[in-house]
C-alpha cells in the first residue's frame, strides 16, 4: 500500500464559478486559476501522484501550457486516475477537507462525494469529503481564498 497527501489553495474572486469536486456551487465568488481552479480535485490529484512519487499537478499540467486553460479538473482527475491504474495501483480510499468560510458547502457534500466516486470508479463509501470554516481567521476566514487537503491510500492491483 502507498499513502499520498495533497494540498491546494486558490484565491476567491468575483466573475468566476465556484467549482468543488466537479460540482458548481452557487456563490458570488469563484476560485481563480489557470484551469477551473477546483481546489479540492487539485489536492486529490496531488495526493494520488505523491503516493507514487510521480511529482505534482504542476509537473503534469503546467499553467504555462495553453491547452490546460479553463480545463475541467474532472478531466485532469480522470487522466491522473488512469495513470495510477497504469502503474498497477488503485485508490483504496480517499479522505479530504475543504476549508472555506463562505458559502457553506455542507448541502453539496453528498453530491460532490458521489461525483468524485463516479469519476474515480470507486464506491461512494471509499470517498470522504468534509468541509470546515477557518472561524474567520486567516485568508480563508476573511473569504479571500479556499484550501483543500487530501489523503489517499493506494493498493496495488498487479505486481510489476
Amino acid at each position: 500500500m502507498r499513502i499520498g497527501q495533497g494540498y491546494d489553495v486558490h484565491k476567491l474572486v468575483e466573475g468566476r464559478k465556484l467549482i468543488l469536486g466537479g460540482i458548481e456551487i452557487p456563490s458570488k465568488k469563484g476560485l481563480l486559476g489557470h484551469s477551473d481552479a477546483d481546489v479540492l480535485i487539485h489536492a486529490i490529484m496531488d495526493a494520488m501522484l505523491g503516493a507514487l512519487a510521480l511529482g505534482d499537478i504542476g509537473k503534469h499540467f503546467p499553467d504555462t501550457d495553453p491547452k490546460f486553460k479553463g480545463i475541467s479538473s474532472i478531466t485532469l482527475l480522470k487522466h491522473v486516475n488512469e495513470l495510477i491504474l497504469s502503474y498497477g495501483w488503485k485508490i483504496s480510499n480517499l479522505d479530504s477537507t475543504v476549508v472555506l468560510q463562505a458559502p457553506k458547502i455542507a448541502p453539496y457534500i453528498e453530491k460532490v462525494q458521489t461525483n468524485l466516486a463516479e469519476n474515480l470508479k470507486l464506491k461512494n463509501d471509499c470517498v470522504s469529503v468534509k468541509a470546515t470554516t477557518n472561524e474567520k481567521l486567516g485568508f480563508s476566514g476573511r473569504e479571500e481564498g479556499a484550501q483543500a487537503f487530501a489523503v489517499v491510500l493506494l493498493k496495488q492491483t498487479k505486481v510489476n
